[in-house]
């Protein structure tokens, strides 16, 4: 089955739509439906969708069932079910996304943010903690998710992330992070090489950990609720002060964006930031120095 040959990150994704292929078509053949029945399916997906704020009209959700149903089919072709020329996900073409209504928060809103998940909540020091890794490093909610204890290099204040398309790097982070890292895994009870991010009890967190903070933080912050502000917009505001501050390339390493990419050219070959350059970024943002940043300076 498809959903067993994925990572856990594309099956939280396309799951869902997986479900519904299977009511829709499970007494089908792989070979049966056409390109125009998967319009179809997906313009029903569209329509059928929950309206939200911040929603897209379904864009996002016809997007995701035609994605879900080409993984699907490429599976199916490498085990020779279909050929590639019979393929019909591939002959239908995603809905144009439209540009991100996210942005980089304001420093006093930022303020608010930190604030609010400090003085409230069952748990305002995991809130606390996440808030800061994820301003810091600018990290998605599955390089956190994915961190362990035995990614911390405590020497040189770097923690590795392992996060979508199966990237690993190591980011610099300050020595008070590090510092609340190290302390969160030891009161917690996170073995080495397991998660560490947990509630109190031991529990590793999941996603639905961002989303009660998120909501908790609406209650309290009507602005938060009324833009659908969420963890992703803190990696635009850090990333949109270390393009400003120190130039496209250190942005780019500091964000963990590969060279495969058809948007930025071939320039990035020759413009790669060094890691001791996103450390020297990250001290000026947090305000304390870093093992990596010294080096920096030496060189320079």
């Amino acid at each position: 089955m498809v959903s067993a040959a994925v990572s856990d990150g594309t099956r939280r994704v396309y799951g869902s739509y997986w479900t519904r292929i299977a009511q829709q078509w499970g007494g089908r053949r792989l070979d049966e439906p056409t390109p125009s029945q998967i319009e179809r399916l997906a313009e029903q997906v569209k329509r059928g969708v929950v309206v939200r704020r911040n929603g897209r009209g379904g864009r996002s959700a016809a997007e995701h069932l035609i994605a879900a149903l080409r993984c699907l089919y490429n599976h199916a072709v490498k085990d020779g079910h279909v050929a590639e020329a019979d393929n019909p996900a591939r002959k239908v073409a995603k809905p144009r996304r439209l540009p991100s209504t996210r942005q980089a928060v304001a420093d006093t809103r930022l303020a608010e943010i930190n604030a609010v998940a400090a003085g409230t909540g069952d748990d305002p020091v995991l809130d606390s903690l996440l808030l800061r890794l994820h301003t810091e490093t600018a990290c998605r909610l599955g390089g956190a998710l994915a961190l362990r204890p035995a990614d911390l290099d405590p020497q040189q204040c770097l923690i590795m992330l392992r996060e979508k398309g199966g990237t690993v790097r190591w980011q610099p982070v300050s020595p008070t992070l590090m510092a609340h890292l190290i302390g969160h895994a030891e009161q917690r009870h996170a073995p080495p090489g397991e998660q560490l991010l947990r509630y109190r009890s031991g529990r590793p967190i999941t996603y639905r950990r961002y989303d009660h903070l998120w909501a908790r933080l609406g209650r309290h912050l009507p602005w938060v609720a009324a833009q659908q502000i969420s963890t992703h917009w803190l990696r635009h505001t850090t990333l949109t002060w270390v393009e400003r501050s120190f130039g496209y390339a250190v942005a780019r390493a500091y964000a963990g964006h590969n060279d495969s990419g058809t948007d930025a050219g071939t320039t990035t070959t020759y413009v790669r930031a060094t890691i001791q350059e996103v450390a020297a970024a990250l001290t000026a943002l947090s305000g304390e120095p870093h093992p990596l940043a010294d080096e920096q300076a030496t060189r320079c």
